[in-house]
């Protein structure tokens, strides 16, 4: 079980996060969503702490962290609960795609390089790019490196998939084959909180969608409600801006 107990976070003067509390239960899928400059990456990256938040209190399973006294081996234990996908792939340039999915294996995990080595190639095998294993990010399509990225998290086998808008950075062409790795995982019951504006992925995939605005969650539930019947105007402005309604 992953909770969220009222995790704070300001940026100067301006407010990004208020408070927000949130429940994920194992192998539930949950899709933010909302306007640009709601505090949704935000949210994301305190989770796992790329982002410390200012107060409140984050549990993963077995591991309590709080935000305002916590160790390094705290918050290295939480980390270890995750894995994080982030927009712009974040693949390591020097390293093959064999390589990016072995290394948190080896550093994170303490594998032996050979065995490392070995389940990176069952990954790239799973997720379609079993000939691009000596391949570096540069000779990749954008697809393919954020594919690469997936599976660099999905090696370490969190309990807790991040996703921080994973296909907004890519060419309109190679949407789709993220999309449609990320939902196998969705039919493996891997636990995702997914950050996206993907709506029809929301629509299909999630359990839950979250919409976020001004630093709250202001409105949540199945996909069917959410985009079938919202109340509050400010998503109701937000589906028909986006043409979801």
């Amino acid at each position: 079980m992953i909770k969220l107990d009222n995790i704070n976070k300001r940026f100067g003067e301006t407010e990004v996060l208020k408070g927000i509390n949130l429940e994920i239960k194992q192998g539930e899928i949950i899709v933010i969503i909302g306007s640009s400059g709601t505090g949704k990456s935000t949210l994301l990256r305190t989770v796992n702490f790329l982002e410390s938040a200012d107060k409140g209190t984050i549990t993963i399973d077995d591991v309590s962290v709080d935000s305002e006294k916590h160790s390094k081996a705290e918050v290295l234990a939480l980390r270890r609960k995750t894995g994080f996908v982030f927009q712009n792939y974040a693949l390591f340039a020097h390293m093959t795609a064999l390589q990016n999915i072995a290394e948190g294996l080896i550093t994170v995990r303490g594998w032996k390089k050979s065995d490392a080595l070995k389940r990176a190639q069952q990954i790239l095998d799973d997720i379609g790019l079993s000939d691009k294993g000596q391949s570096y990010p540069a000779a990749l399509s954008g697809g393919q490196q954020q594919r690469v990225g997936i599976g660099r998290a999905m090696a370490l086998q969190p309990e807790l998939l991040l996703f921080d808008e994973p296909t907004s950075a890519l060419d309109p062409e190679w949407v789709g084959e993220v999309l449609n790795l990320m939902k196998d995982l969705a039919t493996k019951h891997q636990t995702m909180l997914v950050v996206t504006h993907e709506m029809q992925f929301a629509r299909e995939v999630a359990d839950r969608v979250i919409f976020m605005a001004e630093g709250n969650i202001v409105e949540q539930g199945s996909p069917q409600d959410i985009f079938g019947n919202p109340q509050d105007p400010r998503l109701q402005k937000f589906l028909r801006q986006v043409g979801a309604e």
